[in-house]
């Protein structure tokens, strides 16, 4: 147990506040996040759990956590070998790898070209939709798909207007997106039948100065593993996505990532898996 005089510290932890206004893409990890701190007050004591004051892009945020004198103290993102050089990581996957599972959003009246898809050889025919600079970029270039990039906000109109054909998304995205976008964006549909996956372990992220947040949110999600409620959190945001997106009915198109660092843990038993061959 830490002193009295360590308790009096107050654990500042501040996250992004996102890529657009009202942002809410990550009410899971934030929500593990804190939950993390919660669990560990008794150990480390007081703590804040708030967002950033300004909206950026994700580099923005790669880049202002990288400075000495930084506002923002984590973020989380998909891992690869050049951001675990960069920053210091915690190697728990927040979603259970699910974010490698996509599912995409297209125009209405091109289900039938996606039907026709069964092969990686296939995807390189179609164009893809992605944010300027998101990790995933680089595994389909590595593929060979065609990727046309543009910011976040402006993909779905992009997408209602044919200016590319399939726009991935993840399981506990693509729901949330399409009911916040259909309104102004009239052709959106959700894919019925294509499943692709890729190994893409989401992970916090931290200053390497910042060991003591580090340590201390580590911690907690290790609690939140042994006492449930790190799954209960993932069941919250998640399971109704599962069944609603018939995963598991779905065909899939493996891809490999080989962005990831060499010893990336993919424990089974702590992944979500479709159990599809």
């Amino acid at each position: 147990m830490l002193p009295l005089s360590a308790l009096a510290v107050v654990t500042r932890v501040i996250y992004p506040l996102g890529e657009v206004q009202n942002d809410t893409r990550y009410k899971d990890v934030i929500e593990m996040l804190c939950t993390s701190l919660e669990k560990t007050k008794a150990q480390f004591g007081d703590y804040e759990c708030k967002p950033s004051a300004a909206i950026m892009p994700k580099k923005r945020f790669l880049q202002e956590l990288e400075q000495i004198n930084h506002d923002i103290n984590v973020i989380w993102n998909p891992t690869s070998e050049e951001l675990e050089q960069r920053f210091s990581a915690i190697h728990i996957s927040l979603r259970k790898d699910l974010l490698g599972y996509r599912v995409a959003l297209i125009h209405k009246d091109n289900q039938h070209k996606i039907d026709q898809i069964k092969t990686l050889n296939d995807l390189k025919t179609i164009s893809f939709g992605q944010g300027v600079g998101w990790s995933d970029n680089a595994i389909y270039e590595f593929h060979g798909v065609q990727v046309v990039q543009a910011q976040y906000s402006q993909l779905f109109k992009m997408l209602d207007a044919n200016r590319f054909l399939f726009f991935p998304r993840g399981v506990g995205e693509i729901l949330s997106e399409y009911d916040n976008n259909i309104k102004d964006n009239p052709n959106l549909a959700i894919e019925k039948n294509l499943l692709i996956y890729y190994p893409f372990p989401y992970y916090f992220f931290f200053n390497r100065n910042d060991k003591a947040i580090k340590d201390r949110v580590e911690i907690g999600l290790r609690l939140m593993q042994k006492d449930g409620s790190f799954d209960a959190i993932f069941n919250k945001y998640h399971q109704v996505a599962i069944e609603k997106l018939n995963l598991k009915n779905r065909r899939i198109i493996r891809l490999e990532n080989p962005f990831l660092p060499k010893n990336t843990p993919m424990d089974a038993a702590t992944l979500w898996s479709p159990s599809i061959k």
